[in-house]
């Protein structure tokens, strides 16, 4: 049985391998899935294990400059993805509901290639989050969610590229999750620039609700195809895996707001930069004692997610 597994996933990885589009071939970290593979098992290992034990007898570093820097770099880059998406067909050709991967060589096909790559690149940018709670002990805020996350992102996403770049109603999920994010990092900038912007931080209530309209309009969309009477998308598995991750983090992030607001019956203070975090603790709190046997299961929780949605 497991010989037969093994081979039914080989030949799964090579029926994707042999679909890859040869757009993508002039792209960093796109030839083979091994340089992205490498990169995030390095991540998962030195999130949960390495990194907390080289700071184990060491002071937390203070980066408020890098953290400044870093932030407000990535709501630059994330503002530059929406604006690329629009441009690449969602505010210019895009009916919003079946619309078709573009597999030719016109213009607007290699810019929406082009913007799929840099948002797919930018997921490994996103690693330094990690990196910072690490290097300042933020131990509490590397949470199972967090880890999963900034994982499972990077991973599906090489496979969507190889696959489907100018990936029509597919990229829905990535140019919504460009919008939150420049949201985001604003709020973490003015945060890690100090006290005196604590006044501007007022709307840090509205946070959450962000990301759960962000989880709702992603699957609401792409749940747009089981209703249809006809759509030819190329890729159905595509849309199952992003409803299942919409739904996933939609399940989570509203679980932190009961734990956090509800039986809380308390907003977070924006003077307290960890409170946002806290309730994805409660969320996934069984979870936040790591070992090797943690590492595995979320290593193995991507994988599930995305052979799942292969099959379905």
């Amino acid at each position: 049985m497991l010989l037969e597994l093994g081979s039914n996933i080989m030949s799964l990885y090579d029926y994707l391998l042999q679909r890859t589009d040869h757009r993508l071939l002039p792209y960093p970290l796109m030839r083979t899935p091994f340089q992205m593979t490498s990169i995030l098992l390095g991540y998962v290992f030195f999130s949960l294990y390495a990194g907390p034990r080289l700071m184990a007898h060491r002071k937390p570093y203070h980066l408020k400059t890098a953290m400044i820097v870093y932030n407000f770099s990535m709501v630059f880059l994330n503002a530059f993805l929406v604006y690329e998406f629009l441009m690449s067909g969602w505010g210019t050709t895009f009916t919003w509901r079946c619309d078709l991967c573009d597999y030719t060589s016109s213009p607007q096909a290699l810019r929406m290639v082009r913007v799929a790559w840099w948002f797919y690149f930018s997921k490994f940018i996103e690693l330094l989050d990690t990196l910072f709670f690490v290097l300042r002990k933020k131990h509490s805020q590397i949470t199972f969610l967090h880890v999963f996350h900034h994982s499972f992102m990077p991973f599906t996403w090489w496979w969507g590229m190889t696959i489907a770049p100018a990936g029509g109603m597919s990229s829905f999920h990535a140019m919504v999750n460009a919008c939150v994010h420049v949201i985001m990092y604003t709020y973490y900038g003015l945060s890690a620039a100090g006290p005196r912007f604590q006044k501007y931080l007022w709307w840090k209530k509205y946070m959450t609700a962000i990301q759960l309209i962000q989880f709702v309009l992603i699957s609401l969309h792409v749940s747009q195809y089981y209703f249809m009477e006809k759509c030819d998308f190329q890729v159905p598995m595509f849309i199952h895996l992003i409803w299942m991750y919409g739904t996933f983090f939609f399940v989570l992030f509203s679980n932190f707001w009961i734990q956090a607001y509800i039986k809380g019956k308390r907003l977070p203070t924006a003077t307290k930069e960890a409170n946002f975090h806290k309730g994805l603790e409660l969320a996934c709190k069984w979870l936040t004692q790591f070992s090797f046997k943690e590492i595995g299961f979320v290593l193995m929780s991507n994988m599930v997610l995305f052979f799942g949605a292969v099959y379905i």
